[in-house]
């Protein structure tokens, strides 16, 4: 976690039109610093409070937020899911996909930044919309256990034994606090087993290589869907070694918590999995809200094999919906399930639904 930054808005009248800009202040509060312990900057990371503003809005530029600190944003996509967070460059803006007018902002710092007050300024400028062409990506990668028990992520969570939850080398994909908005379906090679868990910190290797986007922040020579420290270890780029100078020694491009490796994927060591970055598709989604990892079952029947989980929190698609055997949870008694991938179901008695989906 970073310094903690509060969030003052000040916006134009409420007759402002399409054509004029909105600017707000990010200003540093007091407060102690806590910081990841899973990554080699000790990054750390505050989301602030959705911001609605009366103007749409696609481009954002802001000043400078000091050494070892940066400004990401992100926008409210018009099916209800975010676009990634995209860092604001010194002498450019950050464009999101969509316009928008809600708007979410985050400082990041490193062990050694300090942020001061950053002014940001945002307008809908037509000829930089680059559109959102991705529709869940899916990719094959090499998996490591991240372990690290006790240790604090990048978004702050504390890591527990058996945990449920990813790590991606960029912060692009990074969810918030025990949330789900950026969610991976991780499944083994074959998809026999699969688990849908959010993206709560950042690595293995790198922090700003977002290889499952064609218009990659970093390393933009490497293929589609090559994370960087793979190319590093396969062929030698970069010298064979990361972004931070380190010798590159295995070629992994997501990291697995132990809940997620050893129980939803039952793997007993390194492996190649495919990752589908869920947030990069459209359609049918909802929330898991339950305290543990939901099964994720073969048939919608509770004596159905399982053959995965869903994690706390986890977003996930839904292509349809089934009749089966009645559960309670959270969402009340149903007899729905949500089919997840085909031959994948889990109980919609413990999935928030946020877009509706056809019947199987």
């Amino acid at each position: 976690m970073s310094a903690i930054i509060g969030l003052a808005l000040t916006l134009p009248g409420a007759s402002a039109d399409a054509d004029e800009t909105v600017s707000w202040t990010l200003d540093p509060a007091p407060g102690p610093v806590a910081r990841a312990t899973t990554d080699p900057l000790g990054l750390g990371v505050t989301d602030h409070p959705v911001e609605h503003l009366d103007v749409g809005v696609n481009a954002v530029t802001a000043t400078a937020p000091g050494p070892g600190a940066a400004v990401d944003v992100r926008g409210l996509r018009a099916d209800g899911t975010w676009s990634e967070w995209i860092e604001i460059g010194e002498s450019t803006p950050a464009v999101l996909p969509e316009r928008t007018t809600s708007v979410q902002a985050r400082v990041v710092t490193t062990a050694s930044g300090a942020p001061k007050p950053v002014t940001l300024t945002a307008w809908h400028d037509a000829a930089a919309e680059p559109g959102d062409t991705a529709h869940g990506t899916t990719f094959r990668i090499f998996a490591t256990r991240e372990g690290l028990v006790g240790g604090t992520t990048a978004n702050g969570h504390v890591i527990t034994e058996r945990d449920h939850f990813v790590a991606l080398p960029s912060r692009r994909g990074l969810a918030t606090r025990d949330g789900g908005d950026y969610t991976v379906k991780v499944c083994t090679i074959g998809n026999t087993r699969c688990e849908w868990a959010p993206v709560w910190d950042v690595g293995p290797w790198n922090t700003k290589d977002d290889h499952w986007n064609p218009d990659r922040e970093s390393w933009r020579d490497l293929p589609h869907g090559v994370p960087q420290a793979q190319a590093a270890y396969q062929s030698g780029y970069n010298g064979g070694r990361d972004q931070f100078g380190r010798k590159v020694k295995n070629p992994a491009g997501i990291d697995l918590a132990d809940g997620t490796f050893w129980d939803g994927l039952r793997l007993t060591d390194n492996a190649w999995v495919n990752v589908t970055y869920q947030w990069t598709g459209y359609g049918p989604r909802g929330t898991v809200e339950a305290p543990w990892a939901l099964n994720v079952r073969t048939g919608p029947s509770l004596s159905a094999p399982q053959v995965g989980f869903a994690a706390p929190a986890a977003q996930v698609r839904i292509e349809c919906v089934a009749v089966g055997q009645w559960q309670a949870g959270s969402q009340g008694h149903s007899d729905r399930w949500y089919r997840l991938a085909p031959g994948m179901y889990v109980s919609a008695a413990h999935i928030r639904e946020a877009l509706p989906a056809p019947m199987c």
